[in-house]
């Protein structure tokens, strides 16, 4: 069979009118090839490469009235896209196409797509204009290489398939061109047909799937995570550097002993913080913060990747910057004994810790310490504590008193820490310890992301709100009902503030008891996201609140910055004219104008970055336990479902699956309202946070899945049911209907027991 390609040739390089005769003749096809070449000109039709006559076939030019648009970026909240196939040798680069709302009835110009994001494949009904070209998006479609992420295998036949390492993904796919890669790597691959029985190509090869450092790759492919800046962004960055700060227009704060408190492997530093006693039982307060705007100038190059990507992304083994490294990890960063640019926020706290005044500036600061959180607590514990340290411990005992007073949601939730060693190599899991040092740098920003709002707000300029908003009344109704179970009440027609949820824990005793009423109400909780409009902080019991402090790592922040420097006139130098920089005008026009629509997309990046650096997590997590398959493990149940419940090991972390059928010969009974399993004969119940041990059965480090099996007193595993019905209401059915039914053998990725490669029988984790 020709490919597309070779037919768009013979279809533009003919003598005379070709049809599928024509073409059909010319490249030899008889029989079955004839009606696959049929299939072939209908898609090409459909994507736009030929037109649809069946008489003679030509080439189109320009774009085609429906096609299929891929997203390319999000620039100034519109959605600019390209068609997905466009030859290489077509004349000129591929059109960028702005996607629009349909237009209404009225004739009104559409508003640009906010729902897009990068990567996005729409079938779009296109129409040139005066300004370029324009899309009406008709219907979204399923990404090519959406779960297409996998290790190479080969079955007895030597057929290749592809293993999913996305544990939401049940079955292989068969490979229909290997692109070079062999067996056992790990390779991208896109379909080469509507359907999934059509196969898949590889388009790239990544490598190695269990070597280290590849797990965060798996999760920037998956999750098609920027992580290569264009040349243009970098030589800009570069040209950042050679600015120069203006003493005579910045405040002078080089003499202010001024100290960065971060994690001991902090790749960047964003903020530090200064106090000291005013004489009348308050305290003075700076925080100060990498002035990224003085570097990263609205609308070029930089600002667009910056945007594009949202924020950095911080995985065990690398950071994906959301700023080239020479500015986040340099020029930028905070560090100690270095003149740097700082948009300081000085403060006013009262003896009661209100924040009485606030006021922002554009300075030098000399940052007189950097220091990890351990070491700064054990000065502090210490017997000669320095006054630097002693001032600003004072300081943040009268905000944890204001603190105190609004009482802000207080959910003890651990965080794992996966440390490697110098190849790579997991050297330990752990919990991040929860010091002092940590709640003093905490509240220092949130009394600074406060100012910042309020700041704004008393100018009637725009603002980037961080909004929390309180749980909707369906979850409440769940939660009362939850709780219920537990013969604990609660009242709906009362004011839901977090005051009412800290009273609920802090009634709670039993230890086991309390973490099941916490994972309840965190699953209450409304998910944060920025905005425009004004909401409120729910969480954090706040009326105003913006992300000011993290501008190195967040584009949110920058945004702020950007207009604190224009509401309050702030110093906007303009570059020379060698350096080739936008000038620095604090926030553009474009962006008051579509603030809706690129606040947005920095919370979709948001929650890209989130469940990438959690996928990566897990898989580390299951890439420790690989070895540690048969053992039995202290548990804790997580979520329950009527196919089975999901545990995670004490003090580790890692969420597997309990199947139902692997519970004895017993029926279980599914109680939504008290996310529990009973026995019907036993009465045996297995509820959100029980404490059990399980046997750890399958741990897949690909797909950061895990399989747990009960044991009984004497740590044997129990009896499955079998081929018996699993419960009332079963698992729900996955898999491609009428897919292949013959595959490989076990092989070395494959942690499913039958099927196909890769046929992991995980369920998937429960949602929080």
């Amino acid at each position: 069979m020709p490919s597309k390609e070779q037919i768009l040739e013979f279809i533009q390089t003919s003598d005379k009118p070709a049809g599928k005769r024509e073409i059909a003749k010319a490249f030899g096809l008889k029989g079955q090839e004839k009606i696959a070449l049929k299939r072939v000109l209908k898609d090409m039709a459909e994507e736009g490469m030929i037109d649809g006559k069946k008489t003679a076939y030509h080439r189109l030019g320009g774009l085609p009235k429906v096609t299929v648009l891929k997203v390319v970026e999000i620039e100034d909240g519109e959605a600019i896209a390209e068609p997905e196939n466009w030859a290489p040798d077509a004349p000129g680069k591929p059109p960028r196409i702005i996607m629009k709302e349909q237009r209404g009835k009225g004739g009104k110009s559409g508003k640009p797509m906010a729902a897009l994001k990068r990567g996005d494949r729409v079938l779009s009904r296109t129409e040139e204009t005066d300004n370029g070209w324009i899309a009406h998006p008709m219907k979204k479609l399923p990404a090519r290489t959406e779960g297409l992420m996998g290790v190479v295998e080969l079955d007895g036949s030597g057929k290749a398939w592809l293993a999913p390492v996305d544990k939401r993904i049940r079955n292989s796919s068969p490979i229909a061109d290997l692109g070079g890669a062999e067996e056992g790597q790990l390779v991208l691959a896109e379909r080469v047909g509507r359907s999934e029985r059509s196969g898949v190509k590889v388009v790239e090869v990544v490598g190695d799937p269990l070597a280290p450092k590849s797990f965060s790759l798996i999760a920037i492919a998956k999750h098609g995570i920027p992580h290569v800046f264009p040349q243009e962004a970098i030589e800009e960055a570069q040209n950042a550097t050679e600015l120069t700060l203006s003493e005579d227009k910045r405040e002078d704060l080089r003499n202010v002993p001024i100290v960065a408190i971060d994690p001991a492997d902090a790749r960047d530093h964003d903020d530090a913080i200064w106090a000291e006693p005013d004489g009348k039982g308050g305290f003075n307060a700076l925080i100060a913060i990498a002035d990224v705007s003085y570097y990263v100038r609205p609308g070029g190059a930089l600002d667009r990747e910056a945007r594009k990507r949202g924020n950095s992304v911080y995985f065990p083994d690398r950071v994906v910057p959301m700023l080239p490294e020479v500015l986040s990890a340099d020029v930028c960063s905070l560090r100690e004994g270095e003149d740097r640019a700082a948009m300081a926020c000085h403060i006013h706290v009262s003896a009661e810790g209100k924040v009485t005044s606030w006021r922002f500036t554009r300075a030098i600061v000399r940052i007189h310490h950097n220091i990890a959180y351990e070491d700064a607590q054990a000065a502090i514990d210490g017997d000669e504590t320095p006054d630097y340290l002693t001032h600003l411990w004072a300081c943040w005992k009268a905000l944890a008193k204001a603190r105190h007073e609004r009482d802000p949601l207080e959910l003890e939730i651990p965080e794992r820490r996966v440390q490697l060693d110098d190849e790579g190599r997991i050297a330990e899991i752990a919990v991040r310890e929860r010091l002092d040092a940590h709640r003093v740098v905490e509240d220092f920003m949130i009394a600074a992301n406060v100012a910042a709002a309020k700041a704004l707000e008393a100018k009637t300029a725009p603002v980037v709100y961080r909004v929390h908003e309180p749980p909707s009344r369906e979850k409440l109704i769940a939660l009362r009902d939850y709780l219920a179970t537990m013969d604990r009440k609660m009242a709906l027609g009362q004011v839901i503030t977090p005051s009412l949820f800290n009273r609920m824990l802090k009634d709670v005793s039993d230890e086991a008891e309390k973490v099941q009423v916490m994972e309840a109400v965190l699953r209450t909780q409304s998910q944060a996201y920025y905005g425009p409009a004004n909401a409120g902080h729910f969480g954090l019991s706040l009326g105003s609140y913006a992300h000011f402090t993290s501008p190195i790592r967040r584009y949110s922040d920058l945004l702020v910055h950007r207009a604190l420097v224009d509401a309050y006139g702030l110093e906007q130098p303009k570059p020379t004219a060698k350096l080739d920089l936008p000038e620095a005008t604090g926030l553009a026009d474009r962006d008051r104008q579509n603030l809706q629509t690129i606040t947005d997309a920095i919370s979709q990046t948001e929650r890209r970055a989130m469940e990438a650096e959690r996928d990566t997590i897990d898989r580390y997590v299951a890439a420790w336990l690989s070895g540690r398959v048969g053992e039995v493990f202290d548990t804790r149940i997580t979520g329950v479902q009527a196919f089975g419940f999901f545990a995670t090991i004490m003090g580790l972390g890692g969420d597997g699956l309990v199947p139902v059928s692997t519970l004895g010969r017993e029926y279980f009974r599914y109680d939504e309202a008290a996310q529990a399993l009973i026995g019907e004969d036993s009465g045996t119940r297995f509820a959100s946070g029980d404490r059990l041990k399980l046997k750890l059965a399958e741990s897949n480090a690909l797909t950061g899945a895990l399989k747990f099996e009960p044991v009984d007193a004497d740590g044997n595993a129990i009896e499955p049911r079998g081929n018996r019905p699993a419960s009332r209401r079963g698992p729900p059915k996955g898999g491609a209907k009428g897919g292949p039914k013959t595959g490989p053998k076990k092989g070395k990725y494959q942690t499913g027991k039958r099927g196909r490669p890769g046929n992991i029988r995980h369920q998937g984790r429960k949602k929080r």
